[in-house]
C-alpha cells in the first residue's frame, strides 16, 4: 500500500520503512516552537521533570508574540520566564521585542523549517508550515516540554483527505476564500485528526502566502496538518533562505485517502465566515452591507506581504469609514520594512488605519484591537468563536484582506471593487 506525502515525512522521522494511519510511532523532531503564553508553562513541566539541558539548542525556537510589547504586569512575566530559560539554555532562536514576528510567519521567512521538516510547536497554528511540504502541527505545553527535553515526540499518524484543486482564482479570491470555502463544506470537525493533504492543477494558482494561509486554517476544519506538495513556487521560496537541506516527498499514486474533496477555484467567490463558526460561511455578496465598528488585517493567517499588498490596493487614495477602526499588522519587522519601503504604510495611515508592530494581539482578544459589547469586526484572522477578539457580546467576521479592507472603506461588510 501507498503512502502519503504526511505518512512518508512521519515514517522517515520515525525511522521505519512505512507507516499507516493508525500506527502509533515515536518521531525525531527538526523543531520545537513556543510562543510567550505557551513557552513558561511548557518550562514549568520542563524543570518539574529534572531535565537540566534541551536536546538541541538551534532547534529550539521561542516567539514572543501574542501580548508584546507586553500589555500589563503578568505578560511582562511570562516573558521574563521564557527569556532566562532562552539564556540559561543558551537556545539560539529566542525572538523578542524588536525582532519578533507572528511566529507562523516569522519561522519560513527565517528558513528554519522547510520541505519535509517534523515540527511542533505549542500553538495550534503551527500546522501552517505544511505549506512549505512539512509535517507540522499544534502539541501543547507539555508535549513542548517533552520535545525540548528529547527531541522526539510521539504521534497518531493521521488519515488523509485529500482536497483536489481545479482551475483558476478569479479577481480578489485569495486562499483565505478557498481555505474557508472547504470549511464551509466539511464542518469544523470535518478533518479531525485528520491530514489535509492538496492536490491537483490547481496548486500551481496558489501563491506561497495563499498556501501558508489555508495550511494555517487546517486546525479550523480539525486537522492534525494540512500538507502542499513541494513544486517550483516552494522551491523558489525556500531557495537561499531554508537553514538545512529541502527534503521532497511526494504522495504514492496508490496512497490511501479517507475522502476526496474537489474544489474548483473558478467558481470561487469571496467568502466570510459569520459568527460564531469559521464554518458558518457565507459569500461576501450574500451579507453586503452588515454593519461594522472594527478591521483587522494581519494576524498568523494574513500578515504576509502580499496580504499587505492586496490590502493596499483598496486602500489607496481613499478613507476609513468615520465610524471604523481600521487596525493593520504587518507579520514580522522585515514586512514592515518591506511595507515601509513600497509605500504602503504610508497608504494605510493616510487612509486612516492604526498600524502596529508585529503582534498577535487582537486575535486572541489580547490587546490592540479588543472589541467591546455589542461591536462587529471583519478580520483577517482565523477563530471567530464567541469572545474571541473581546466581550462575549462582540462579534467577527472572518474575511481576506481584499474583503477587510472594502469593508473599512464602506464601514459594513462589503466587496472589494
Amino acid at each position: 500500500m501507498g503512502m502519503t506525502m504526511t505518512e512518508k515525512i512521519l515514517a522517515a522521522h520515525a525511522g521505519l520503512p512505512s507507516v499507516q494511519a493508525g500506527d502509533l510511532i515515536e518521531a525525531k523532531l527538526d523543531i520545537v516552537l513556543g510562543n510567550d503564553v505557551t513557552t513558561p508553562v511548557a518550562i514549568g513541566v520542563f524543570e518539574k521533570a529534572g531535565f537540566d539541558k534541551v536536546f538541541d539548542k538551534d532547534k529550539i525556537v521561542i516567539a514572543l508574540d501574542h501580548y508584546t510589547p507586553c500589555k500589563d504586569i503578568k505578560s511582562a512575566e511570562l516573558c521574563v520566564t521564557a527569556r532566562e530559560f532562552a539564556r540559561k539554555h543558551d537556545i539560539t532562536h529566542l525572538y523578542d521585542v524588536g525582532e519578533v514576528g507572528i511566529e507562523h510567519a516569522l519561522l519560513p521567512e527565517q528558513g528554519l523549517v522547510g520541505p519535509g521538516d517534523c515540527i511542533i510547536g505549542a500553538d495550534s497554528h503551527t500546522c501552517t508550515y505544511g505549506a512549505l511540504g512539512a509535517f507540522s502541527t499544534g502539541v501543547g505545553s507539555t508535549d513542548m516540554a517533552a520535545g525540548m527535553a528529547s527531541g522526539l515526540n510521539w504521534f497518531k499518524v493521521p488519515p488523509a483527505i485529500k482536497v483536489e484543486l481545479t482551475g483558476i482564482l478569479q479577481p480578489h479570491v485569495s486562499g483565505k476564500d478557498v481555505i474557508l470555502h472547504l470549511i464551509g463544506m466539511i464542518g469544523v470537525d470535518g478533518a479531525l485528526y485528520k491530514s489535509l493533504e492538496f492536490t491537483g492543477e490547481g496548486v500551481a494558482e496558489l501563491s506561497m502566502d495563499d498556501r501558508f494561509t489555508i495550511a494555517n486554517m487546517a486546525i479550523e476544519a480539525g486537522g492534525k496538518n494540512g500538507i502542499f506538495p513541494v513544486d517550483e513556487i516552494t522551491e523558489e521560496y525556500v531557495r537561499g533562505r531554508f537553514k538545512r537541506e529541502p527534503k521532497i516527498y511526494e504522495a504514492d499514486p496508490d496512497a490511501e485517502y479517507e475522502e476526496t474533496v474537489r474544489i474548483n477555484l473558478s467558481e470561487l467567490k469571496p467568502t466570510v465566515a459569520m459568527p460564531h463558526l469559521p464554518s458558518n460561511t457565507k459569500t461576501a455578496e450574500e451579507v453586503a452591507g452588515l454593519p461594522i465598528q472594527q478591521v483587522v488585517i494581519g494576524s498568523c493567517t494574513n500578515g504576509r506581504m502580499g496580504d499587505m499588498r492586496a490590502a493596499a490596493d483598496i486602500l489607496k487614495g481613499r478613507k476609513v469609514a468615520k465610524d471604523v477602526r481600521c487596525i493593520v499588522i504587518p507579520a514580522t519587522q522585515q514586512i514592515y520594512m518591506d511595507c515601509l519601503e513600497e509605500g504602503l504604510l504610508k497608504i494605510f495611515i493616510e487612509a486612516g488605519c492604526a498600524v502596529s508592530a508585529p503582534t498577535c494581539g487582537p486575535c486572541l482578544g489580547g490587546h490592540m484591537g479588543v472589541m467591546a459589547e455589542g461591536e462587529r469586526a471583519v478580520s483577517t484572522t482565523n477563530r471567530n468563536f464567541i469572545g474571541r477578539m473581546g466581550h462575549t457580546g462582540s462579534e467577527v467576521i472572518l474575511a481576506s484582506p481584499a474583503v477587510a479592507a472594502a469593508s473599512a472603506i464602506a464601514g459594513c461588510v462589503a466587496l472589494p471593487d
